[in-house]
């Protein structure tokens, strides 16, 4: 018996009690132009992935968000079930030629050629950063517009062309918050299925500048201590920015 990660839009399909499905074959009807991509978790179990238009009405079956998903799957399959979303997502995404507009054909698990001119693509990521500022016994939390809800992260950003990761730390904590950062230093790293993203993560100390909010970018923002900490709403632990805090949090924790 086969597991599958099966995705309808942005959603994974589930059963009921919020399991996989199983089946020997497709546990469903795949659309003809949608391809299968083959996963294996640690212990060597396969699983299959492919992506859906519609649900049929006669199956009993939960969409769940991929990032919901976290609440109810293991930290492995989540993680699987990530890479399964990428795959996909690539697949939707690349029916015709970027070069000539032509249609693309598999060519290996994880690529794809041209019928016409030959051109070959990769799914591709979109690498960002996320750092935990400190400034002695505060850390700096800022509210994205692109928040959901209403909790408070860290500054984060795409890394640009030309640019180190570092430079890129540099360059979105300068355009989000006016300030001055040094000590920077690699912290861990994750991926981010939203849909094809790696989340770079690092940790700096304020250097200089007065706190400046770029507007257009983040709600509001400001410097808290461990105590405001305890009283404000910060990312789920399914996210690198959690983990941040959380270590910022365990090194400033009152004696």
């Amino acid at each position: 018996m086969k597991h599958w990660f099966v995705f309808c839009g942005n959603s994974l399909l589930l059963t009921p009690d919020n399991k996989l499905l199983e089946a020997d074959d497709l546990p469903l009807p795949k659309p003809e132009e949608n391809n299968i991509f083959s996963l294996k978790d640690t212990a060597g179990n396969s699983y299959g992935a492919f992506s859906v238009n519609e649900i049929p009405t006669y199956l009993s079956l939960k969409a769940i968000p991929l990032r919901e998903s976290f609440s109810v799957l293991t930290w492995e399959i989540y993680q699987l079930a990530g890479k399964a979303r990428e795959l996909v997502y690539w697949d939707s995404q690349t029916h015709f030629c970027g070069s000539c507009g032509n249609q693309m054909t598999r060519n290996t698990e994880i690529s794809k050629r041209c019928t016409k001119c030959g051109n070959e693509v990769w799914p591709a990521l979109n690498i960002a950063i996320i750092v935990a500022i400190s400034k002695g016994d505060q850390i700096l939390l800022v509210q994205s517009r692109n928040f959901r809800r209403d909790y408070m992260g860290l500054v984060a950003g795409f890394v640009e062309t030309g640019e180190t990761l570092e430079e890129a730390v540099r360059r979105e904590v300068k355009e989000e918050t006016s300030i001055d950062i040094k000590n920077i230093k690699y912290f861990d790293s994750q991926s981010w299925p939203y849909p094809s993203g790696l989340m770079v993560g690092f940790t700096a100390d304020y250097a200089s500048g007065t706190l400046h909010l770029q507007l257009s970018e983040l709600k509001k923002g400001g410097w808290f201590t461990y105590q405001d900490l305890q009283q404000t709403q910060i990312p789920g632990k399914e996210s690198i920015a959690r983990k941040l805090i959380d270590n910022w949090l365990a090194q400033h924790s009152p004696a």
